[in-house]
């Protein structure tokens, strides 16, 4: 790796719908500099009305990295990410002090700033018997087993998530020790300098305005793009909020007014999420969602 030392990497973090897409084009503005997106949903090209990415005027604003940069058909997990993640900052500071980082997504913030935590191979058998699982008993039945065998887990990860609830299962199972026994072992030290900036409001506007995204969403084609993503539902990408609730829609197992009245539920709890993972990382700066840029760049250190 390339030596960044006197680099700045500003991260803005925070639950969904808060603002971060905004916040980060203008600081990109601001520094004149390029953004990369770490939000996990937003990888896929296939999915762009229920991944809720920059608009095209905001893309052609700024410079993004990132954004539909795979298909849902490839396999891309949160160790692919950071390794190109690190490639892709190595080359943005090659002509830029300052790099813009934003997305929801705690675990791949945190790979790129900090590096993952090791996990042991397992036995690939064990996930495939988990997604038959999850396909035949419905995500609750997993939920149960973790809760069962590692609550520390059940109450730490997004266990609304099948992709992450697996992932804690197999790791669980196949080594027959907690998850948790893992996680949180010593950061790696990053060859660049790192600032996270969050987003927070009163937790019933973020919900409000969650609820108003999503009928945004329905109304600019959600349910036509769930619909020809469907006969791909088993795929790892599509086991998600948004996708997930309108294929239960499809199956005839919930209404259209359930399916979106679940998604927006599904969209809160996230956001619960979100916001609990977030805020047990004391190194991060807090702001209203209301506060002006202009502010918020006066507490960064200059580059």
């Amino acid at each position: 790796m390339k030596n960044n030392a006197e680099k700045l990497l500003i991260t803005i973090v925070g639950p969904t719908a808060i603002g971060k897409t905004a916040l980060s084009i203008l600081l990109a503005k601001h520094y004149k500099t390029e953004i990369i997106s770490c939000d996990s949903r937003q990888f896929f090209k296939e999915m762009e009305i229920g991944t809720a990415v920059p608009n095209q005027k905001e893309l052609k604003a700024v410079k993004h990295h990132f954004i539909h940069n795979k298909s849902i058909f490839e396999a891309y997990n949160v160790g692919d990410f950071e390794r190109d993640a690190l490639a892709k900052l190595d080359e943005l500071f090659l002509t830029n002090n300052v790099v813009i980082m934003v997305g929801g997504s705690g675990l791949y913030v945190d790979a790129v700033l900090n590096g993952l935590d090791y996990f042991p191979e397992v036995d690939a058998q064990i996930r495939v018997d988990l997604m038959k699982e999850l396909q035949k008993n419905g995500i609750e039945s997993l939920q149960k087993q973790l809760k069962k065998l590692d609550l520390v887990s059940y109450n730490e990860i997004a266990i609304d998530n099948p992709q992450r609830l697996i992932r804690a299962l197999e790791v669980t199972i196949g080594s027959g020790i907690p998850y948790t026994t893992f996680k949180n072992k010593p950061k790696q030290k990053r060859n660049f300098q790192s600032i996270k900036i969050g987003l927070s409001a009163e937790r019933e506007l973020i919900y409000d305005r969650i609820n108003q995204r999503v009928d945004f969403m329905i109304e600019n084609g959600l349910i036509e793009e769930a619909k020809k993503l469907y006969p791909h539902k088993n795929l790892n990408a599509l086991q998600t909020v948004g996708y997930r609730e309108l294929f239960s829609y499809f199956d005839g197992n919930f209404t259209k007014e359930f399916a979106i009245s679940e998604i927006k539920k599904n969209t809160r709890r996230f956001a619960k999420r979100q916001l609990t993972w977030f805020r047990k990382d004391k190194t991060i700066n807090w702001f209203n969602f209301k506060t002006d840029s202009e502010k918020i760049i006066e507490t960064i250190p200059q580059k």
